[in-house]
């Protein structure tokens, strides 16, 4: 019971610091950084590190403020023009169903990539341009954990829009940290498949 409290906590603070510092930023310029340092935060915390959070989070928003920004915003563009075609066509009505369906796709396949490429980006020594077709690869391999990732998400977003304050206070810093204690492990599941065939 206190270790599930503790973890509630936790991603409110998450969600907190990650709500301010993107602020900080402007929005646009610091929802990149701020969800990075939010990540690395999130897998020190799931590899059991001890840490003071306001002053963790604030190194890693510097020091991953280009690469947050470069790995993160083209993201947010592409997920955002999607939930506007959706939108689009959901106002269409019989007539746009399947270009509707087809967006509702791309935004599942966008999410998965998205859920496997923010923990890889702080967990590996990757070039951050390389994270993307990775995390697709990564995908496309292990369709179980990735239907797994897109379901927990779902759950979130549907709790938080039916309860919209939790946006404010917990939704965010939730995933963060779920997603990433997940991805930690499907990854060290993956290395040691690698490992027992010889190839790492």
């Amino acid at each position: 019971m206190y270790e599930a409290a503790d973890e509630v906590v936790w991603a409110a603070k998450l969600n907190l610091l990650w709500g301010l510092f993107t602020l900080a930023g402007g929005v646009i310029l610091g929802v990149g950084p701020a969800t990075v340092a939010a990540y690395t935060l999130a897998r020190r915390r799931a590899l059991g590190e001890s840490f003071h959070s306001w002053p963790a989070f604030a190194a890693a928003y510097r020091r991953e403020f280009g690469r947050g920004t470069l790995l993160v915003l083209p993201l947010v563009g592409v997920a955002a023009l999607l939930v506007t075609n959706y939108f689009y066509f959901a106002s269409l009505g019989s007539a746009g169903t399947a270009f509707r369906l087809a967006t509702l796709a791309a935004l599942g396949v966008l999410v998965v990539i998205w859920a496997y490429a923010l923990p890889m980006s702080v967990h590996f020594d990757l070039r951050t341009l390389s994270c993307l077709p990775k995390a697709s690869l990564f995908a496309l391999t292990r369709p179980a954990a990735s239907v797994l990732l897109l379901f927990i998400f779902t759950a979130v977003v549907y709790v938080a829009t039916t309860f919209p304050f939790l946006v404010l206070v917990l939704a965010v810093g939730g995933w963060i940290q779920l997603d990433t204690w997940l991805c930690l492990r499907f990854f060290a599941e993956n290395e040691a498949k690698l490992h027992a065939k010889g190839i790492s």
